[in-house]
């Protein structure tokens, strides 16, 4: 009997130890007594926004709210319930980015389901309405998710088509932009935080666009040997970027296109057919823009990689022979911020060489920005405004 009664004092010591090491793991949850809005971050009627983040353990927390850069660093404060804390200034109507430095680790916020779409999720985004970027009450379209096999790939790949509201495939056939995301970015990016949809709805409802379908493939093609993470950074423009936009140029023309044109009743003349991109997407699209001059009438580059840090035997060819772009473009859009540290270089070297060969563009420098939604969002509504008219 003493044994049964030891043995039994042994498991139920061990069950308890087993119990107290499984809980010490679990991270601190909030106050179950107080309501969830407390712990989350939050728009305020003022048009400012309350950051806040649950972390009771952390030493220090500061939010970094836009380009990552010391003026944009807040120190947060911490109450006794563990919940740290910033309220910011009065914002303007907006999309903005933030995310959280958790005692020298970067974190999202994990009290909200706005998280900006990338292939390595770590940033947050909060939307102060009031602007073109809100969903409003006008008709809306549709935002179809398109899963095909791409043969130039082999492999399945997915894409995203926004359709005008009523858009029922009757009728007239509808010109298409084709529109590449930029690097580290998923399609989602240029859905969720660079708002295409709202942009769509409200500026049809406004009669300032002309009805037209806006596909954004994947930018990254993720091919053998092609994949994003597996290059050096610093290699990036030197061994990624041609390979990638090789084979995502040979999607477009031989996948893409023709799946759209199979899918939906769209126009298959150049005149019907725009083509743009940001950063790396801006990359893609004159890559492609150049290489198949003959199949696009509108092409925009918008903050983009371009042939002065990562040459392209295609583009430079078509670039010695500005008769035939002047000629085939109805609209060239070249696109920077004041402050690009990432693509200024390579704006200026082509908007350099687009003048030394008098070639046609319509060029629009953003004052005071930098590599940003703030100067993409808005130069994508432009440029749409002028297409197909």
């Amino acid at each position: 009997m003493k044994r049964i009664k030891t043995s039994l004092s042994l498991i139920t010591l061990c069950l308890c130890m087993s119990q107290t090491a499984f809980a010490a793991d679990l991270p601190a949850a909030p106050d179950p007594s107080r309501p969830l809005s407390q712990y989350v971050t939050q728009v305020n009627a003022d048009k400012s926004v309350t950051y806040r983040y649950f972390a009771p353990t952390a030493k220090s927390v500061s939010v970094v709210v836009g380009i990552p850069s010391a003026e944009n660093i807040h120190p947060m404060t911490k109450d006794s319930a563990g919940l740290w804390h910033w309220q910011g200034p009065v914002m303007q109507p907006n999309l903005y980015e933030y995310f959280f430095n958790v005692d020298g680790v970067r974190s999202i916020d994990t009290g909200t389901a706005m998280t900006k779409p990338q292939r390595q999720v770590n940033t947050s985004m909060v939307l102060v309405p009031g602007s073109i970027l809100d969903v409003n009450p006008v008709p809306h379209g549709d935002l179809i998710t398109l899963t095909y096999h791409s043969a130039a790939l082999k492999s399945e790949r997915q894409l995203y088509v926004w359709t005008p509201p009523g858009y029922r495939g009757q009728g007239k056939p509808l010109p298409v932009l084709y529109f590449y995301h930029g690097f580290g970015d998923t399609g989602r990016s240029a859905i969720d935080q660079g708002r295409i949809a709202q942009i769509m709805d409200n500026l049809l409802a406004d009669g300032k666009i002309e009805p037209m379908l806006v596909v954004v493939p994947d930018t990254e093609t993720d091919a053998t040997g092609i994949v994003a993470e597996a290059f050096v950074p610093n290699e990036r423009r030197k061994a990624f970027y041609p390979l990638n936009a090789q084979a995502a140029d040979r999607e477009l023309m031989n996948d893409i296109i023709p799946l759209i044109s199979e899918r939906f009743h769209v126009r298959n003349d150049a005149d019907g057919r725009a083509l743009a991109g940001l950063s790396q997407g801006g990359y893609q699209a004159l890559v492609s823009g150049m290489n198949h001059l003959e199949s696009f009438g509108w092409l925009a580059t918008l903050s983009g990689v371009t042939t002065t840090t990562v040459p392209d035997a295609g583009v430079s060819a078509r670039l010695n022979d500005p008769e035939s772009i002047n000629k085939q473009l109805r609209n060239f859009t070249v696109v920077v911020g004041e402050k690009d540290v990432v693509t200024g270089k390579d704006i200026l070297g082509l908007k350099q060489e687009l003048e030394k060969r008098q070639i046609r563009f319509d060029y629009q420098e953003y004052p005071g920005l930098n590599h940003e939604m703030d100067v993409w969002r808005p130069a994508y509504s432009s440029f749409v405004q002028k297409l197909f008219k």
